[in-house]
């Protein structure tokens, strides 16, 4: 079994900072990726951010230049910083992972249970 924990979500103000964070954990035997999504109520699911664990990265143009997703490899976790924050950026995070339980298993994706993010004055 592999499980995703998330935290860190929260209410903050418009142009504030919150860090969240996402720790994998289970029967893992590697690790291709891990990343962000967020849905917002309403809206379907979008992807924010992703990272390689060579440490390559993407971003949805949205967050781009406001969010920095980084892992710590050792730790099996995933973080999202995000910077000036806008309203627009209130959702339901959700942590996401390609992970091979075993050699002989393929990546399969795995989700976290979600945190919410709220950018209100």
């Amino acid at each position: 079994q592999v499980q995703l924990v998330e935290s860190g979500g929260g209410l903050v103000q418009p142009g504030g900072s919150l860090r969240i964070s996402c720790a994998a954990s289970g029967s893992i035997f590697s690790i291709y990726a891990m990343g962000w999504y967020r849905q917002a109520p309403g809206k379907q699911r979008e992807l924010v951010a992703t990272i390689s664990w060579g440490g390559r990265t993407t971003y949805a143009d949205s967050v781009k230049g406001r969010f920095t997703i980084s892992r710590v490899n050792a730790n099996n976790t995933v973080y999202l910083e995000m910077n000036s924050l806008k309203p627009e950026d209130t959702a339901v995070y959700y942590c996401n992972a390609y992970i091979r339980t075993t050699f002989r298993d393929p990546n399969l994706d795995y989700w976290g249970q979600g945190t919410q993010v709220t950018v209100s004055s």
